[in-house]
């Protein structure tokens, strides 16, 4: 009898009963929290596709996750088929970095949340994410502002070799990495993702390779973005 009590419990939940008000409250919040994401995502995502018309999708799929989980909330089969159904869009989106999807994830966390009518536990878990979203782009800035792609062209490739450009830049830089290597009879070009060691370091490392080829070429793009 206890067990068939235990399983009834399991199958058939209490519903949480939410007014007229109170859906529209959560609504509301459930709009706002996710446009509040959006802007979070395009300020400190570091996804290279366009993060602006995919922060546009947040307010929708909350709001449309926020409404489902009001109906079905009560059943378990509907439950069931909402997880299915969710499994589907995610295997058939066109997701390529883990960050969107990390990001849809959080938009569905508001809607589920708000449709349980758990607005006070939602909002505190909104603004610690948040908070630990700020605090991580700070950390990782600091890396970002040293580090960036240097590409080095030639017109002398007899001059160079890639040992001798990486004792240049190895004295100069904290890490690097040869991303392209071209080596052509009249021409040479190399491309390296290099962590500076301090902002004099372009400066020197400038200098060091004029000394032998004062014609070469040399241009660094910082990874770091300010939107």
């Amino acid at each position: 009898m206890n067990d068939a009590n235990f399983l009834q419990g399991i199958f058939t939940p209490e519903m949480i009963q939410i007014t007229h008000w109170g859906f529209i409250f959560n609504l509301i919040l459930t709009g706002l929290l996710s446009y509040i994401l959006g802007k979070i995502y395009i300020r400190y995502g570091m996804s290279l596709s366009n993060r602006k018309d995919f922060a546009r999708n947040f307010v929708l799929l909350g709001l449309a996750t926020m409404l489902i989980i009001t109906i079905v909330q009560s059943s378990l089969a509907l439950s069931l088929g909402l997880i299915g159904a969710l499994s589907i869009v995610r295997f058939r989106a066109a997701i390529k970095e883990p960050e969107e999807l990390i990001y849809l994830f959080l938009t569905i966390a508001i809607g589920l949340g708000m449709g349980a009518n758990q607005r006070f536990k939602t909002v505190i878990a909104f603004i610690a994410i948040s908070l630990i979203i700020w605090l991580s782009s700070k950390v990782s800035k600091k890396t970002q502002d040293k580090q960036g792609y240097l590409t080095l062209s030639s017109k002398k490739p007899d001059l160079w070799s890639i040992q001798t450009i990486n004792d240049l830049i190895e004295q100069e830089s904290d890490d690097f990495k040869l991303r392209r290597f071209d080596k052509m009879e009249n021409f040479l070009e190399a491309l390296f993702l290099v962590t500076l060691s301090d902002p004099q370091a372009i400066e020197n490392i400038d200098q060091e390779l004029r000394t032998k080829d004062s014609s070469i070429q040399i241009i660094f793009a910082n990874t770091g973005e300010s939107l």
